[in-house]
């Protein structure tokens, strides 16, 4: 039996669908089923039963949960706009450390979701060498909350126990809930068909130009690769980045979406809101190194080529 925390989320439900595919079907997904429609991303996918999360810690440390061979722990709140810290202390961190020593306790692999949001302003680079992990400092309360649980692991000698992800910006089917986190192709692309236009983000650097800030995009389908290729291989622990390596920039995405589109592109820069501008990203690159030492030796799938492939879902309306 298999625990899916998050199973219901964006990255969770496509991990699901992995997972199916390959003819896995005895999970257990967890999850926070409000009204965000996120419900929707469960259809047609098998699982042995579903629990909401308050429910499934209770029943965790009240040991009344069997014990599971695997915990895949995706859920989390991942909002980086919230104001409340305790909210994410509680459903970011506490939970995460409960579930993961009740793993450890009970000798279960773990997978956790951790972020590049850890990364800040970039000033201490990209690297996940653990070393260079305890030096960050992320720039709001969502990259704290994983920063936290990232320190834990480390301060308590659990890197070669457990296995961590730092997701970079991760876009694809099964995002539609996100609302404001959904990524600028979801939230964008109807401006895009029906206007023929989109508006980016201006840039308030001088080493910048409009549209240049830069991240690392990973599309949704090679980020669940990552995912299965290290829970076939429990062995193989640590914090690592998944991202793709290769920064791209908004317009670089908006100049996709146009291609896909079949439209020539127009681009507005409009004015990023000021409680944004000081804990804004300007450039995010994942160090790969670390994970391509491990034996995974898969490519990602080129910027152009996701986003056509994610446009195809968008236009249907489709999930994974």
């Amino acid at each position: 039996m298999i625990i899916l925390t998050g199973g219901a989320g964006f990255i969770g439900s496509c991990f699901l669908r992995k997972l199916n595919d390959e003819g896995i079907d005895d999970i257990v997904v967890v999850d926070d089923l409000d009204d965000s429609g996120k419900r929707r991303n469960l259809d047609n996918k098998s699982f042995r039963d579903y629990i909401q999360k308050d429910d499934f810690l209770d029943m965790v440390t009240h040991h009344k949960f069997p014990t599971p061979e695997y915990i895949i722990h995706m859920g989390a709140c991942s909002s980086t706009t919230l104001t409340d810290a305790d909210h994410y202390r509680k459903n970011n961190y506490e939970y995460s450390k409960t579930l993961a020593e009740w793993a450890l306790y009970n000798k279960v692999s773990f997978q956790y979701a951790s972020s590049a949001a850890t990364y800040g302003d970039g000033s201490s680079g990209y690297s996940d060498d653990d070393d260079n992990t305890r030096r960050l400092e992320p720039l709001n309360l969502y990259g704290r909350s994983k920063q936290l649980f990232d320190l834990w692991v480390l301060d308590n000698d659990l890197a070669n126990e457990v296995t961590g992800l730092k997701f970079f910006n991760v876009f694809g089917p099964n995002e539609y809930h996100k609302e404001d986190m959904m990524s600028v192709i979801c939230k964008k692309f109807p401006q895009v068909k029906n206007e023929g236009r989109i508006t980016l983000f201006k840039s308030y650097r001088n080493d910048y130009a409009d549209g240049e800030q830069k991240r690392d995009f990973i599309y949704v389908k090679d980020a669940v690769e990552v995912m299965y290729y290290l829970f076939l291989e429990p062995e193989k622990t640590g914090i690592f980045n998944l991202g793709t390596g290769k920064a791209r920039s908004w317009n670089d995405i908006a100049n996709a979406m146009f291609a896909a589109a079949g439209k020539k592109p127009v681009i507005e820069y409009i004015e990023m809101p000021e409680t944004l501008r000081d804990r804004y990203q300007y450039f995010t690159q994942a160090d790969m190194t670390k994970l391509r030492k491990t034996g995974y030796v898969d490519e990602f799938t080129s910027l152009e080529d996701a986003v056509k492939d994610y446009i195809g879902y968008l236009e249907k309306g489709e999930y994974i």
